[in-house]
């Protein structure tokens, strides 16, 4: 049986313990604190609208190596195409990733609660946005929150072709120089697959996750006025 979460205790069950699929536990809420411990714990939200909330640490668990990231010769093309801006347009950006459809998806689990929660774990300084930009227009971006020195990639959305991509590579890039650890990309895609991302166990990945747990550099994610291309 799935452990049901508690809305009074902010606490979750062992994530080896989840099930086959990967499911930790449901119920609860998104209040900050229960998300952060969340993903502390190597554990994210993900669910349907009207489902309730159900937790995931899922095995295979998908991560990108910094080092391990492909940039082909027409993505380095794209990336002079655009400029990018850092939590410029939060909200934007994560209503973008709710409405833009994509081929390989049947809607969204980007809900007006998941929306008001995110938000205000940007406003916390613990959600981030990287954005990019044609003509001062908002065409490309990705969102996602930061632990320590892992960087837990949410979604993403383009209007225009690679302008999701370019923005990745601008992420990396500056996670490089920040000296972040590694991307959680959560949920094993071909298409990240193709970008470098590589499938781990979860007993790696939450092993890796303790490991930088404790040292926390949230404060070098900045405004940089000096965005690498």
């Amino acid at each position: 049986m799935i452990p049901q979460l508690s809305k009074n205790e902010i606490k979750f069950p062992n994530p080896s313990d989840a099930n086959e699929d990967g499911i930790v536990a449901w119920g609860g809420d998104l209040n900050p604190s229960r998300l952060i411990y969340a993903y502390q714990s190597g554990i994210f939200p993900w669910y349907s609208k009207g489902d309730p909330i159900i937790w995931w640490s899922t095995n295979p668990r998908l991560i990108m190596e910094l080092e391990d990231f492909k940039i082909s010769n027409s993505l380095k093309k794209s990336i002079k195409k655009f400029n990018y801006k850092f939590d410029s347009n939060f909200l934007q950006v994560i209503r973008n990733c709710r409405d833009i459809s994509r081929g390989d998806q049947n809607g969204t689990w980007i809900q007006n609660d998941i929306i008001a929660a995110y938000s205000e774990l940007y406003y916390m300084g613990v959600a981030h946005s990287v954005e990019s930009y044609q003509d001062n227009k908002l065409v490309g971006g990705l969102y996602g929150v930061v632990v320590g020195k892992i960087f837990c990639g949410e979604s993403m959305f383009s209007l225009v072709s690679d302008a999701s991509k370019s923005a990745y590579t601008i992420l990396i890039k500056h996670l490089k120089k920040w000296g972040y650890d590694f991307i959680d990309c959560q949920v094993p895609t071909e298409h990240l697959k193709s970008l470098g991302a590589k499938e781990v166990s979860r007993e790696y990945f939450l092993n890796r996750l303790k490991k930088v747990n404790m040292d926390n550099i949230e404060h070098l994610w900045k405004i940089d006025k000096n965005l690498i291309k």
